[in-house]
């Protein structure tokens, strides 16, 4: 009976035992740097510099004070973030959903077609950014060329001009990242019955219907996921805007991710960078909460 109560007694400490590595790695890599990061944001943290001054919440109430130095830069970012995300998101929720339903029926090829549109996906955002740069160029890219001979105007500033600039950001983000939503639908997919299908067949449901009242509610779990992961990714954009716009014309394509990377790393004042970061985590939170609350599963 002692050495059952004895085993018993041990075996509470097994799950935290399995939880161990990743713990470890958890407060390694995610849990000490955001700790670091607060530390970071309470003070005039120039890196170069041995004597980082305490500054407190300055580097957080600058940011919504009309009068400080970064107001109007970091709202300005926060508005070109903005737009982005409002511009991309609707693309990259339809869309996959649209080619999900479509791979999801049999028919010859249908694991060629789904590697194909998951195939942008694997390359790196520096790969991507460079072959739209050399597509949108103004003087030589394939894009203007293409237009010229469907008899479309071929001298459109697609980088340095509006909306051009956003249209062709929006457009290469959508060509690389719908084939990854797209996966996600097409799991999520599999799950919906199709025992539901076949009732609403025979009870006279078309194919809109059935889309509208047995596909969607299945969905919907699934959807929340997809919406929030792509708000959380087109809210951090960084590398399309670097490597294709440069954030022109003037400012207007500089993200938040970008304006805090080169206060930063540019401009030396980590702290300011880093309480920016975080007032941009907080909002992405919030905007997270409300979208699964909003499309929350119900019975």
């Amino acid at each position: 009976m002692a050495e059952r109560n004895r085993t018993r007694h041990t075996g509470r400490f097994t799950p935290y035992l399995f939880l161990a590595p990743y713990l470890l790695l958890f407060g390694t890599f995610v849990a000490a740097p955001i700790v670091f990061g607060v530390w970071i944001s309470l003070h005039e943290w120039d890196y170069m510099l041995p004597n980082k001054p305490w500054a407190g919440l300055s580097n957080y109430t600058d940011l919504f004070d009309p009068d400080s130095l970064d107001f109007d830069d970091f709202w300005q970012s926060m508005r070109a973030t903005g737009i982005f995300t409002v511009a991309s998101v609707p693309f990259l929720v339809v869309i996959p959903l649209g080619i999900a339903l479509l791979l999801h029926r049999r028919f010859p090829g249908r694991n060629l077609f789904r590697a194909l549109y998951f195939a942008p996906y694997v390359l790196g955002v520096a790969v991507v950014g460079l072959l739209w740069r050399y597509l949108l160029d103004p003087d030589v890219g394939a894009v203007n060329f293409v237009a010229g001979l469907i008899g479309l105007p071929d001298h459109t500033a697609w980088v340095n001009s509006l909306p051009w600039a956003w249209i062709g950001l929006v457009a290469m983000t959508v060509w690389w990242t719908l084939g990854f939503n797209a996966v996600i639908y097409l799991a999520g997919l599999q799950d919906v019955p199709a025992e539901l299908h076949e009732a609403a067949s025979i009870d006279g449901a078309g194919v809109w219907h059935r889309f509208w009242h047995v596909t969607l509610p299945g969905l919907r779990p699934v959807m929340a996921f997809v919406v929030t992961i792509t708000i959380l990714a087109s809210a951090n954009m960084f590398g399309q805007s670097y490597l294709v716009t440069d954030g022109s014309p003037g400012k207007d394509t500089r993200t938040a991710i970008m304006y805090i990377a080169q206060e930063g790393l540019r401009g030396f004042k980590m702290g300011n960078a880093a309480a920016m970061g975080f007032v941009l985590a907080l909002m992405l939170a919030v905007v997270s909460i409300l979208n699964f609350r909003l499309m929350r599963y119900k019975e």
